[in-house]
């Protein structure tokens, strides 16, 4: 038989050699505030440039001109250009070239890649006045047209690239890795790490490594941003910058890691794999809200599920989605556990998506990479002692004479209605008599009446299992009925439901040779004893 069962708490509670939480990737989209309504795109044309008609044709021509100007630079510098293929991996082949400029050891641009790509761009119709004179009506469309990946090596920030679309209002995007960030600025503080492929193993002083990955903020990003805007060939002049056309950033998609490295990672790959089989069958993952502190309501849209996935090495990545985000936790390197909330849509958290939101988007993506571990704590320390267990078994009175009715374990409605509360474990806003009737009768596969939730929910209350949430309707588990919710299903489902089956064909041989032992004896001891088979 195998070795004892490690749990998740016995490994984070004694066998963590370092628990950090950082950035990770970061996308961001660049945009010109002052061009995104056709007004404002005349007044750029006629207002702002003097031309007396704004036609389309002017965006031919500063386009021509940014992409002269990318040409000379890339000449003049000696950059290597590369044309990026449909299906090209672009960090794969840039990696060559950023390692080359790593190795100057000062920042610079290693390569210029350019694509055609459907970015959203202004366009227009021509039309006539009412006296016959042309004019143009513009409007955004999605249109393949060329843009510049501008692959850099930074010497903050490390490996990231800088996109900017050559058709007018030229948007862009900037991608930085918050680790790298991390990585450089421990070394400058002369604090000792060994790295993990994106991450971190070990380091001499966990404390300030963390410090360090607190202060990785919008400011630094913006600066970063900035800074390289400034020094690379764009389509607007110093004038138009001088006139308020510049680019502003917003969050397009945030990665918000925590990486917990093991102390024995040998045991890591199967204690990672018992975790996430422990955390899927106890009907936790379709209903997501606590994990992403956000209401889910039935006209909510988005994807709200959980999978599975297996990786190339092996490996297995849980996600749960919600909305357009998801957590992502997988095994790295054989050696940590890495928790990823990765947000693509700041509202999906309740933010604002421009960059200066990013300190409020972090916090809350911590804390939902914080519950999903919380929630996968108490999955695997739901034991109950002795007198708790018989509180909760067996009827009880109060001084006052009260009387709290049991729950007896093994009874099937007690147990359909354990089952339903551990759908509800990750239910932010509670639940009502209606979702947890629902639940339950379908569990149950019987008529579960309204009166018969009602008289459940009081003994469930009674117990200190529930409470009610205040001024609402809503309830939700306690501490307690966490425990007892999960400790009930698990044992039944994966104890009992198993050992009754133990002499079907699918289970083990072990079991079935032992309990065909077992039967023989006790027919041995009936026979002995001459008792007759009932009639």
């Amino acid at each position: 038989m195998g070795g004892r069962v490690v749990t998740v708490n016995e490994v984070l509670d004694g066998h963590v050699a370092l628990d950090i939480q950082c950035l990770d990737r970061v996308y961001l989209n660049a945009y010109v505030m002052r061009l995104q309504t056709s007004a404002q795109v005349v007044a750029f044309l006629s207002g702002h440039l003097g031309y007396p008609f704004p036609s389309p044709t002017l965006f031919n021509q500063i386009g021509q001109r940014f992409r002269r100007a990318v040409q000379s630079y890339a000449e003049a510098n000696d950059i290597p250009w590369v044309k990026f293929g449909k299906d090209d991996d672009k960090l794969a082949v840039m990696t060559p070239h950023l390692r080359r400029q790593a190795v100057t050891g000062t920042s610079g641009v290693a390569a210029i890649g350019v694509a055609q790509e459907f970015q959203r761009v202004w366009t227009a119709v021509e039309g006539q006045t009412s006296t016959g004179t042309p004019r143009w009506s513009f409007y955004k469309a999605d249109r393949r047209v060329t843009v510049y990946y501008f692959y850099l090596w930074d010497d903050d920030f490390g490996p990231a690239f800088v996109k900017v679309c050559a058709y007018f209002p030229y948007p862009g995007k900037v991608w930085i890795n918050g680790h790298e960030w991390a990585k450089r600025q421990a070394s400058k503080a002369g604090i000792g790490f060994t790295a993990l492929s994106n991450g971190f193993a070990s380091c001499d002083d966990p404390q300030a490594l963390q410090a360090i990955c607190d202060r990785l903020g919008p400011g630094t990003i913006n600066v970063f941003v900035q800074r390289w805007l400034g020094r690379l060939p764009v389509p607007f002049t110093q004038a138009d910058q001088d006139a308020g056309y510049w680019w502003e950033t917003s969050m397009r998609q945030v990665e918000v890691s925590r990486t917990i490295v093991f102390a024995a990672p040998r045991h890591a790959r199967g204690f990672f794999e018992a975790l996430i089989v422990d955390n899927l069958d106890l009907g936790r993952p379709h209903n997501v809200e606590i994990i992403f502190g956000r209401r889910v309501r039935r006209d909510t849209l988005g994807t709200f599920r959980t999978a599975i996935d297996r990786r190339d090495n092996g490996g297995v990545l849980l996600n749960v989605f919600y909305r357009h985000s998801r957590i992502k936790q997988y095994l790295k390197d054989g050696r940590a556990m890495r928790i990823e909330t990765v947000i693509n849509h700041a509202r999906d958290l309740g933010c604002n998506a421009r960059l200066h939101n990013l300190d409020d988007l972090q916090t809350k993506a911590r804390a939902c990479n914080r519950r999903i571990l919380e929630a996968e704590r108490v999955g695997q320390g739901c034991v109950l002692a002795s007198p708790a267990f018989e509180r909760i078994a067996h009827p009880t009175a109060d001084a006052a004479g009260g009387r709290t009715p049991a729950l007896r374990f093994g009874d099937p409605r007690v147990m359909a209605l354990t089952g339903a509360l551990c759908q509800t474990l990750l239910a932010a806003t509670g639940f009502t008599n209606k979702s947890l009737r629902a639940l339950t009768a379908g569990l149950l596969g019987s008529d579960y009446r309204a009166n018969q939730m009602t008289y459940d929910l009081r003994r469930l209350r009674l117990a200190g299992l529930i409470r009610r949430q205040p001024r609402s309707n809503r309830y939700r588990l306690t501490d307690d009925g966490i425990r007892v919710a999960i400790f009930y299903t698990k044992v039944y489902n994966r104890l009992l439901t198993p050992l009754i089956a133990a002499d079907q064909p699918q289970a083990p041989s072990e079991l079935r040779t032992a309990l065909s032992t077992i039967d023989r004896h006790v027919n041995d001891y009936i026979a002995r004893a001459r008792l007759p088979q009932a009639a």
